[in-house]
C-alpha cells in the first residue's frame, strides 16, 4: 500500500518534510545517546554518526542545471553552517550520487531521510570535486561551490538518482572525521527525448480574499465601498497578483480564475471609497487597476481558461453544513451563471464553466452532488482524497458515472510548492522533487502516454508562483508535454479501480473543522430574505439587488476557511446595511388622536429616504375597537402607496365614530402578496362623540357669556358718561370765577385811568380779556363733557 500510495502521488510537500526531519532529529539524539553503551563498536559508531549529523546545517541554494544531460556541468551552491558549539575542523564539503531510483514511493522515502545512515547514502564523489574547509568555527557558515561534468557522475540511464550535499570534519579531539551534516535532493536524468511524453496540465490560479462590501456610495452613480485598500498592493508592481500575470503569461497554463476578483478590479478602476473606521474615503489606485487588467487581457489570449462559480464559493461546506437550507444551492447557481458573462465582458475570451473546484481536492458522495448541481460536469479532485490501490499513476479524468467526471490532480506534484519558499534552498528543493516526481511518472509505463493534472494552492505567494515557474518553463520538457485543462477531462482512463468516489468518512477532518457551520447558511438565507421583500417595492431594484446577490455569494466564499470570526463581521455587516436601507422606507412616528364627532379623517405619513421611488406597497390602518371606531365601515382600511424617492406621503383613512372613548390604532405597510413591510406604528384615538343635548347645553352656556358680556360693556360705557359729566362741570364752574375776577380789575382799572388821566377810553380796554380759564389738571366734575 504504501509503494501503490507514493506511486499516485501521495507525501507531504517539502516544507512539510523538512519539519519532520527537525523533529526526527530532536527526538533520535536522545535516544541514540541512551544507547551507546551498549551498542558494539561499529554499531556505536554508526549511532554517534548519525547524531553527530546534525550538528552542520548544509543548505543547498542553486542546482544548475536542474536537469542535466550528459555534456553538462552540475554546479551546486550553498552554505554550511556550525550550529554545534565547538570549531569543525579538516572538513570537506562532498558530492555523493546514489544508484537510480526505480519508483515515486523511493523518492518519497529518500525525502524523508533524516540524517546521515551508513550503508544507505552513497560515497562521497571525492577527488577534486569537493571543497576544503580548514575550519569553522562555533556559529560560524561557509559559502561553496561545487561544479563537476555530469559524464563524471555514473549516471548510468535515464531516471531519478539521489543527489547528496555532506560536510565531514573532525569536532573537539576525535581522531577521525565524520559526517556532520547532509543535505538530500535529487537529480533527475533524462538524456533524450521521451517517447511517450506525459501531458501536463497546469493550472495557473487567479483568486483572493473578499474584498468588496455589500455598501454603495449614497449617490446616484453608486459608488462601490471596498473593506480595504489591500488588492491595489498586490496589484501593484512587486505585488502578489502582478507577479502571477507576469509569470502567467509566458507560462503553457490554464487559468483557472474568480470572476469576483475581475469584478472587484473592474470597479476599482472607476471612483470607490474605502472603509476608513466609521467613515469612508476615496480610492485612488484606479490607474493601478486599469494596467493590471490590461495585462491579464493579453496575457490571457490563446489560453483556456476556467471560471468558477462567483466569488468561489466552498463546495464542501455547503455540502456538509448548507445544502438544507432553502435557497443556498439555487443560490449556487445564480454564481456559475454570473461566472461566464463576467468574464466575458471583463476579458473579452469565453471561459469554461464546467469545472467546480472543492477545496484541497478532497471529496465525498455530497461534495460531487453539489459541485455538479448547477451545471459543472467536471470535479477537479486529488489522489491523496481519490485513492485507487494501482501499482501506477493513471490518467487525470476519473469517469464516476452520471456523465461526470472527477479530474484527480496529482498530490505530490500539487503540494510541491506549498510551505515558506522565499530561502533559495526552500525553493531549489522543492523544484528538483517536482522535476523528480514528474519523470518517475513517465518512466512508471514508458510505452504509455498518460495524462496529469496539477492543481496548486488558490492562493501562491510570490516565491511560491516562481517556484512554479520555474519547472514549467522547460526544465522537464524532455519528459512532459503541456496540456491543458479542458483537453485533460477528455483523457479520460480505462481502469475502474481508478474511479471509485471516496465514502464521507474518508473525508479529512482537518478541512471539515474548517468549514462554514449551518448557522452562516442561515445567516444568508435571513439575508435573502430581507433583499427578496425589499427589491418588490422598488421602481429600480437593478441598483440594490447585484450588489447585494454579489455579497452572499462572497459570504460563502471558500476564502473564509480559517478566518471565522471575519466572516461572521462581514455577514454581519452586509445583514446590517440591508437593514438600514429597508428602514428609510417607514411610518412617521404619530402621537394620540382626539376625535369630537361621528366622523373624521385620519392622516398617516409614509416616508422614503431612499434615491429611488417605491411603489407595490400598502398601508393598512387597523382598529382595536371596530364597535367604537371603523375604518370605512370596517375594522381596517387599505391605501396603496406610492412614492417618488426623497418624498414622503400622507395617507388618509375616513373613521366614523359610535361611542366615546380610546381606541388603539395600528398602521403597518405591506407589500402586495401580502408580506408585511416593517414594524407596526401604533398610536390612540381618543373618541369624544357630541350629542344634541350637549349642544344645546353649550350654546346655551355661549349665549349667557355673550350676554353677560353686553352687560359689562353698557355698565362701562353708563360711568365714562357721568365721569364726563362730572368734568364739563367742574370746567364751567372755573370758568365763571375767573371771569368775575377779570371784570372786577377792569372796573377798578378804569377807576384808575379816571383819576391818572382823562386820554383812556372806557369802552377800549387796553388787553382783552382771555375767553376761557387756565386749564386744570382736577378731574372733571360732574356733568362734565370730555372731547376723547
Amino acid at each position: 500500500m504504501a509503494e501503490a500510495a507514493a506511486i499516485q502521488g501521495i507525501g507531504p510537500s517539502p516544507a512539510r518534510r523538512r519539519l519532520r526531519r527537525l523533529i526526527t532529529l530532536a527526538v533520535a539524539a536522545p535516544l541514540l545517546a541512551g544507547l551507546l553503551p551498549g551498542l558494539t563498536a561499529p554499531e556505536a559508531e554508526a549511532a554517534e554518526t548519525a547524531r553527530a549529523t546534525g550538528t552542520v546545517d548544509v543548505s543547498v541554494d542553486t542546482l544548475t542545471p536542474s536537469a542535466p544531460v550528459e555534456s553538462d556541468t552540475l554546479t551546486v551552491t550553498g552554505s554550511v553552517t556550525n550550529k554545534g558549539k565547538q570549531a569543525v575542523t579538516d572538513a570537506t564539503v562532498d558530492l555523493r550520487v546514489g544508484p537510480r531510483m526505480t519508483s515515486r514511493s523511493e523518492i518519497e522515502d529518500v525525502s524523508e531521510r533524516r540524517g546521515y545512515r551508513d550503508g544507505s547514502d552513497p560515497y562521497p564523489l571525492g577527488g577534486s570535486y569537493k571543497v576544503t574547509i580548514p575550519k569553522l568555527g562555533a556559529g560560524l557558515s561557509q559559502d561553496f561551490t561545487l561544479s563537476v561534468p555530469v559524464s563524471k557522475l555514473g549516471l548510468d540511464e535515464s531516471g531519478v538518482y539521489q543527489l547528496g550535499v555532506s560536510l565531514t570534519g573532525r569536532t573537539g579531539g576525535q581522531s577521525y572525521g565524520r559526517v556532520l551534516g547532509i543535505e538530500r535532493t535529487f537529480l533527475p536524468y533524462q538524456s533524450e527525448d521521451a517517447e511517450k511524453k506525459t501531458q501536463l496540465s497546469y493550472l495557473w490560479p487567479l483568486i483572493s480574499t473578499t474584498h468588496v462590501s455589500a455598501e454603495t456610495g449614497p449617490d446616484i452613480q453608486q459608488t462601490p465601498v471596498f473593506e480595504n485598500d489591500d488588492l491595489a498592493a498586490d496589484l501593484a508592481p512587486g505585488g502578489r497578483l502582478h507577479e502571477m500575470v507576469s509569470l502567467g503569461a509566458n507560462l503553457p497554463v490554464t487559468w483557472v480564475i474568480d470572476p469576483d476578483l475581475l469584478a472587484s478590479i473592474d470597479l476599482m478602476t472607476g471612483p470607490y471609497l474605502v472603509k476608513n473606521g466609521k467613515t469612508e474615503v476615496a480610492g485612488k489606485h484606479q490607474a493601478i487597476a486599469e494596467k493590471w487588467l490590461d495585462s491579464l487581457e493579453k496575457a490571457v489570449q490563446g489560453k483556456k481558461i476556467v471560471a468558477l462559480p462567483f466569488a468561489d464559493p466552498d463546495l464542501a461546506s455547503l455540502a456538509h453544513r448548507g445544502k438544507d437550507v432553502p435557497g443556498s444551492l439555487s443560490h449556487l447557481q445564480q454564481a456559475t451563471a454570473l461566472a461566464s458573462t463576467t468574464v466575458e465582458t471583463i476579458l473579452h475570451v469565453k471561459p469554461s464553466t464546467d469545472f467546480s473546484w472543492p477545496v484541497d481536492g478532497a471529496v465525498d458522495p455530497s461534495i460531487m452532488s453539489v459541485a455538479t448541481s448547477a451545471g459543472a460536469h467536471n470535479v477537479i479532485a486529488r489522489s491523496d482524497s481519490f485513492r485507487d490501490d494501482l501499482p501506477y499513476t493513471p490518467d487525470a479524468a476519473r469517469p464516476v458515472g452520471g456523465g461526470t467526471t472527477a479530474v484527480v490532480s496529482d498530490a505530490a506534484l500539487s503540494t510541491a510548492f506549498e510551505g515558506d519558499l522565499i530561502r533559495a534552498e526552500s525553493s531549489t528543493l522543492a523544484v528538483q522533487y517536482f522535476l523528480a516526481q514528474s519523470l518517475a511518472v513517465t518512466l512508471e509505463r514508458p510505452e504509455d502516454q498518460r495524462t496529469l493534472v496539477v492543481a496548486p494552492q488558490r492562493m501562491p505567494s510570490i516565491a511560491q508562483a516562481q517556484a512554479m515557474a520555474t519547472v514549467l518553463q522547460g526544465a522537464a520538457k524532455r519528459w512532459t508535454q503541456p496540456t491543458d485543462l479542458l483537453a485533460a477531462a477528455t483523457a479520460v482512463t480505462s481502469d475502474p479501480a481508478a474511479s471509485r468516489v471516496p465514502g464521507s468518512g474518508a473525508y479529512p477532518k482537518k478541512l471539515r473543522a474548517q468549514e462554514l457551520d449551518a448557522e452562516a447558511f442561515l445567516e444568508m438565507k435571513q439575508t435573502r430574505d430581507g433583499l427578496d421583500d425589499f427589491k418588490v417595492i422598488l421602481t429600480a431594484p437593478e441598483r440594490v439587488v447585484p450588489p447585494f446577490t454579489n455579497a452572499i455569494s462572497r459570504e460563502m466564499s471558500t476564502s473564509w476557511r480559517g478566518e471565522g470570526a471575519s466572516a461572521a463581521l462581514y455577514r454581519q455587516e452586509v445583514q446590517q446595511y440591508l437593514a438600514s436601507l429597508t428602514r428609510e422606507v417607514e411610518l412617521i412616528k404619530k402621537s394620540d388622536l382626539v376625535l369630537s364627532g361621528r366622523s373624521a379623517t385620519i392622516p398617516v405619513t409614509v416616508q422614503n429616504k431612499l434615491l429611488q421611488g417605491v411603489d407595490h406597497l400598502v398601508l393598512r390602518l387597523s382598529s382595536g375597537n371596530k364597535t367604537r371606531l371603523n375604518l370605512d365601515g370596517e375594522g381596517a382600511s387599505e391605501r396603496p402607496v406610492k412614492i417618488e424617492g426623497g418624498h414622503s406621503q400622507s395617507v388618509k383613512f375616513t373613521a366614523s365614530a359610535n361611542a366615546n372613548g380610546p381606541v388603539p390604532m395600528t398602521a403597518q405597510l405591506y407589500t402586495e402578496d401580502g408580506t408585511p413591510y416593517g414594524p407596526p406604528m401604533h398610536f390612540t384615538v381618543k373618541v369624544s362623540e357630541i350629542t344634541p343635548t350637549v349642544m344645546l347645553v353649550i350654546a346655551g352656556g355661549v349665549l349667557l357669556l355673550v350676554l353677560a358680556g353686553v352687560r359689562m360693556y353698557s355698565q362701562r360705557k353708563r360711568a365714562a358718561a357721568r365721569n364726563a359729566e362730572a368734568e364739563a362741570q367742574a370746567e364751567a364752574e372755573a370758568e365763571a370765577g375767573t371771569d368775575a375776577e377779570a371784570e372786577a380789575e377792569a372796573d377798578a382799572g378804569a377807576e384808575g385811568a379816571a383819576e391818572g388821566s382823562g386820554d383812556a377810553d372806557p369802552g377800549q380796554p387796553s388787553d382783552p380779556t382771555p375767553d376761557t380759564g387756565p386749564e386744570s389738571g382736577d378731574p372733571s366734575g360732574p356733568g362734565e363733557k370730555v372731547d376723547r
